[in-house]
């Protein structure tokens, strides 16, 4: 892949991308699709690293959904497949509203709640004022960053020349910066989203075990095994009936052409 057209086309292909490998977690990623399967490169003059450049280029500009969402990692999500993630965060219909029920649940961390709420009274903002404004130490900031964009309620749109560096990401709220996500993802069930992620990621790889799927998605377990059965019954993949993790579950046209 030698172009930023080659790697738009990349995700939506995919659905979902890592942008770097990560260890241990089967999922194309953009570097290997760039550079080959190699470890990440130290030296900035590395040509691989030119996704960092596409990357940073392609903030704002809603050509695919970038955020650390699958294992709070850098991913790379189509603009088709981001409706189904969202449909299974906790974000229900009232952005500005509903971190409230869902701090006081005990699932919003305090400083998740703090950063959120400096976004929602400034717009968007670059790291270096955001943490400041949320009066947060390095670490926990960072922390609640990670959970922030896990759950899909901000991520980074653009660049600033701000900090030590020069170099400073901008966050904005999702709900804001991606408005038609609410009703994308608003008639999408539970289930289906699952179904669909799954599809994609079978796509991709073709074969993963059973706590792959854990491992990568990190869903309620039975939730994951409603999954799986109902597209083993479809005809979309083929496995066990009665998993086990280390039961492996195949695309059922690879089972086929096998």
């Amino acid at each position: 892949m030698k172009s930023l057209v080659g790697a738009v086309r990349f995700v939506n292909e995919r659905g979902f991308v890592f942008f770097w490998p990560i260890q241990g977690v089967e999922l194309p990623s953009l570097w290997v699709a760039v550079a080959g399967d190699r470890p990440v490169a130290s030296s900035h003059r590395d040509s691989g690293h030119k996704t960092w450049g596409w990357k940073d280029r392609m903030l704002g500009q809603k050509r695919w959904y970038y955020a650390k969402v699958l294992r709070r990692k850098a991913t790379m999500i189509s603009l088709e497949a981001a409706p189904y993630f969202y449909a299974l965060s906790e974000n229900y219909g009232e952005p500005e509203s509903d971190y409230l029920e869902q701090f006081q649940a005990g699932r919003l961390s305090p400083a998740a709640k703090r950063v959120y709420e400096v976004l929602l009274g400034e717009g968007a903002t670059h790291t270096q004022k955001l943490r400041r404004k949320a009066g947060l130490e390095p670490y926990a900031f960072g922390k609640a960053l990670d959970e922030l964009q896990a759950d899909f309620k901000v991520l980074p749109v653009g660049v600033a020349e701000a900090g030590r560096w020069k170099y400073a990401f901008i966050y904005e709220c999702v709900h804001r910066h991606h408005p038609e996500l609410l009703e994308q993802a608003r008639p999408i069930g539970s289930l289906e989203a699952r179904e669909h992620l799954l599809t994609l990621y079978f796509r991709s790889v073709g074969v993963a075990l059973l706590s792959d799927v854990h491992k990568l998605f990190g869903w309620e377990p039975d939730d994951t095994l409603e999954a799986l059965a109902s597209l083993r019954h479809k005809g979309v993949l083929v496995g066990r009936e009665d998993p086990k993790p280390t039961s492996a579950f195949v695309l059922s046209e690879l089972a086929v052409l096998d």
